[in-house]
């Protein structure tokens, strides 16, 4: 084994590591470490952003990891990609930028994340990006995340579907990650001069340029080396060869919420019991590592389209060869977008403070993998309950890095996220209802008019649900026993080695995790390099003031029992 030493090394270039890499170079003070099991990002697959459901489950990008049989989804594995390529996830996602609620930061500072509470994130939100419209109160016009509406919703079935939450009594919102998320807009995404704004477009790109930042990829890490409770390094695998790298100042996992408590248990910082029975020494026991497992699931809520307006008649080789053509010569056209133009942010019923509801809405109705799920025009609606009470694990299997851990997401454990999908199902059809939707509206698809009962739902729910990717939650971030890094991101027990990714988070944010993985990164940076934080924004947050008695702004709907 050969030695290097750098002041910091980052396991993982993906949605977090990347604004890590590019932060602390920053002014060449410190010499950076990056390793990335993956390789180079540079496929048009990843860059044209129409093309996303191709790296998402191509092995080469993705870790392609399934979880154990889900006992509340009739036993069904589900399948849980992961990005492996400079990007990470941000290389293979859907491009959504939704921040959350302002409320589900709240909820961090609530549960022992202090400093972490909506004032003092989303400072770190505008640092981020720069918003295509202008920067504001909410909105950032200097940061490095392109962020935009893609084609601004030509096709007329976007407007349509907003304008049926409207007629239906819900808000119509200008910028659901500004003061109000709750309604019916425009959905935006990372998507810059018609390309993909990955983390490493963004942030890696612009930062290996600089001499400071070493970035290896093909580079297998099996674990962090310890000296007692002190992180002093990693070792990695790359062509077969093994290497020790020592870092002087940390050790910072950004490896994802599947990789992280992984790793941190390859290297014996876990559960007793976990590590025991994978062979795997204990050299510090850290209980929480790998539980608190939370994803978002969701449905396809799929109608036939009366007018030939649909993405469906698009999907024939020949116009998908056009699509492509233009792309490569122009940057623009249906090659650009990630076709998610509209969105709506619900909550499921009277009593539930902020939305708990989510709709990303296609003018096309079509499987994830991008083949159509019926001939003719349709459109869809992927829905899910944001805000699950399930909760389930990554554990590790053995002390062989290439075996994948145990995931086990408990999907649907808890009755409170049955009832939520439910709602789903009742309110969704009474959105596509509405006299806005006249003019489109075709027979139902899925789930079918047959389907209204709960045990009816429910059954339909369990064969029908897929994971939004959106894996958080395994190295939760507090002060109680079951946390595993504190507010500063640095391992409870154990000097010079942090988490920076979306396992840190508490609680799953309602939305999509990009956006937040990205500020959670820009603000640990500056907590990294000891600077003072941006100061507390006093932005103010707009909230239905009738919440606790009714579902909606334009009435009652059903009250919690």
């Amino acid at each position: 084994m050969k030695e290097a030493n750098y002041d910091y090394i980052i396991v993982g270039a993906g949605s977090a590591g990347c604004v890590l890499a590019n932060r602390l170079t920053e002014g060449g003070r410190h010499r950076v470490l990056l390793l990335e099991t993956g390789g180079s990002d540079k496929s048009i697959f990843i860059q044209m952003p129409t093309a996303l459901s191709i790296p998402m489950n191509t092995k080469k990008y993705a870790w392609q990891f399934e979880t154990e049989p889900e006992p509340y989804l009739d036993n069904r594995r589900m399948h849980c990609p992961r990005g492996k390529v400079l990007g990470g996830s941000s290389s293979i996602n859907g491009m959504v930028y939704v921040r959350g609620h302002a409320r589900d930061f709240d909820e961090w500072q609530q549960q022992g994340a202090d400093g972490w509470d909506y004032r003092h994130c989303l400072p770190y939100f505008k640092k981020a990006e720069t918003w295509a419209f202008g920067g504001d109160e909410y909105r950032g016009d200097q940061g490095p995340l392109g962020v935009n509406n893609g084609n601004n919703m030509q096709n007329p079935l976007y407007r349509a579907f907003v304008d049926a939450g409207v007629d239906a009594g819900y808000f119509a919102t200008d910028d659901y990650n500004g003061a109000r998320q709750e309604g019916f807009g425009a959905m935006h995404m990372t998507v810059k001069n018609g390309r993909r704004w990955s983390t490493a477009n963004a942030y890696l790109r612009p930062a290996m340029a600089r001499d400071n930042l070493t970035v290896v990829t093909h580079a297998l890490v099996h674990k962090v080396l310890l000296e007692g409770k002190q992180a002093t390094g990693v070792r990695y695998e790359k062509d077969g060869k093994l290497v020790d790298v020592k870092a002087s100042e940390e050790v910072i996992l950004s490896a994802g919420s599947i990789g992280s408590p992984h790793l941190l248990q390859l290297s014996g910082i876990g559960n007793r019991e976990v590590l025991e029975q994978a062979g795997i020494p204990v050299d510090h026991e850290l209980p929480g590592v790998g539980g608190n497992l939370q994803d978002h699931l969701e449905f396809y809520f799929q109608f036939r389209c009366k007018e030939p307006v649909s993405l469906n008649g698009k999907l024939d080789w020949w116009n998908k060869l056009k699509i492509g053509v233009r792309w490569l010569l122009k940057k623009d056209g249906l090659g650009a977008t990630n076709h998610f133009e509209s969105c709506g942010f619900i909550r499921s019923k009277a009593g539930v403070e902020w939305p708990d509801l989510q709709y990303h809405f296609l003018p096309a109705a079509m499987r994830y993998d991008g083949k159509e799920a019926f001939s003719g025009d349709g459109f869809q609606l992927h829905i899910g309950h944001n805000k699950p009470r399930s909760r389930g694990s990554v554990y590790v299997q053995s002390d062989n890095p290439r075996q994948p851990p145990r995931i086990l997401f408990n999907y649907l454990q808890h009755e409170d996220d049955r009832e939520g999908f439910r709602d789903c199902v009742r309110l969704t059809r009474e959105i596509i209802s509405q006299p806005a939707m006249d003019r489109f509206r075709g027979p139902e698809i899925q789930p079918g008019v047959d389907v209204q009962s709960d045990q009816e739902i429910d059954a339909f729910v369990r064969q029908a649900v897929e994971s939004a990717y959106h894996p958080s939650c395994t190295c939760k971030m507090g002060v109680d026993d079951q946390a595993v890094v504190g507010p500063d991101t640095r391992v409870h027990g154990v000097s010079g080695l942090r988490v920076v990714d979306s396992s840190i988070f508490p609680t799953i944010p309602n939305g999509n995790l990009n956006a937040p993985t990205i500020m959670v990164a820009e603000r640990a940076a500056d907590l990294i390099r000891g600077l003072a934080p941006l100061d507390p924004s006093t932005a103010p947050v707009e909230m239905d003031e009738h919440w606790r008695d009714r579902q909606r702004p334009g009435g009652a709907r059903r009250a919690i029992a």
